[in-house]
């Protein structure tokens, strides 16, 4: 097989997993119309199409995704071959793609991130950040970053941080409207702040478990935002309770101006686990991240 012809194959693995000639151009390093150029190029030689193309968006074709089948595991080898190289150089190297949401990126990934990068040059990070449950495998990633409870059985995990625990607080001004609910079902009676959850676009319920009884609650209330410091900032206002997590308000708890409820229906639960499937050795890169972020 010729290099380009090999150059070319990797490339359609890449647009065919991005589902977009941007973001996969900016992966390999050249321009979109290039890329788009050298892809029909490719789909001429080989007499069929591989991707179907519209004016917003980029998809394999049955044959392509068929290609794409057979092309991942020999991509997988080639990657998993140059990255063993990396062992015999003093410093670790190579890309590390991760997913995670929002929150595990700030309260992971944005303390020691940069620190990371400083002290390993040659090693890049890619971040992809939504709320949905990606398959690491199948999107191309090295590693997720999630709650423990969310990372699938076949997956090797590593616990970066204590268990976790989201709480129901509002305002001793709001209290003194409203009186404080006993339980989950009173919340039907108050103005709750939601969080709709960016990937998925369904609202995120609000959970709570007691003497092994779980309940999901799907509250109502004056504001629904998918960015946690606007319903955070309408709850401190006094504007409705909020399901926040323990960590974010637990000094304007023990100062009073939070006032915390429902406390015997919020156990705690598992907390941030960067999780990568099962392989004999992970990349160095990887390595040198996992140690960095479970210091």
């Amino acid at each position: 097989m010729e290099r380009s012809q090999l150059n070319d194959l990797m490339a359609f693995a890449m647009v065919a997993r991005e589902r977009s000639f941007t973001r996969a151009a900016a992966i390999l390093g050249m321009s979109p119309s290039a890329l788009s150029h050298a892809m029909r190029g490719l789909e001429e030689r080989l007499g069929v199409r591989l991707l179907a193309r519209t004016t917003r968006s980029v998809a394999p074709t049955e044959a392509g995704e068929r290609l794409l089948q057979s092309l991942t595991p020999a991509l997988t080898e080639i990657d998993n071959g140059l990255e063993a190289l990396a062992e015999w150089r003093d410093n670790p190297s190579g890309t590390v793609r991760i997913t995670t949401f929002a929150y595990a990126a700030r309260m992971v990934l944005l303390p020691k991130l940069p620190a990371i990068l400083l002290a390993h040059p040659d090693v890049r990070v890619e971040v992809d950040i939504n709320d949905g449950l990606t398959d690491i495998v199948a999107s191309g990633f090295d590693a997720g970053i999630r709650l423990g409870e969310s990372v699938d059985k076949d997956m090797i995990a590593i616990k970066l941080g204590p268990d976790l625990r989201t709480v129901v607080v509002g305002t001793p001004s709001y209290f003194e409207r409203f009186p404080p609910p006993l339980t989950p079902y009173d919340l039907e009676r108050h103005a709750c702040i939601g969080y709709r959850l960016t990937t998925s676009g369904g609202l995120l319920p609000w959970e709570f478990e007691k003497d092994g009884k779980e309940i999901r609650i799907r509250t109502s209330g004056p504001l629904v935002a998918n960015d946690g410091d606007l319903p955070a900032a309408a709850v401190r206002a006094g504007a409705g309770l909020g399901y926040i997590m323990e960590h974010d308000v637990a000094d304007e708890i023990a100062s009073g101006a939070l006032v915390q409820v429902l406390a015997d229906w919020c156990p705690t639960f598992p907390g941030f686990h960067l999780y990568h499937p099962s392989r004999r050795q992970s990349p160095p890169a990887l390595r040198a991240l996992i140690a960095a972020l479970k210091m």
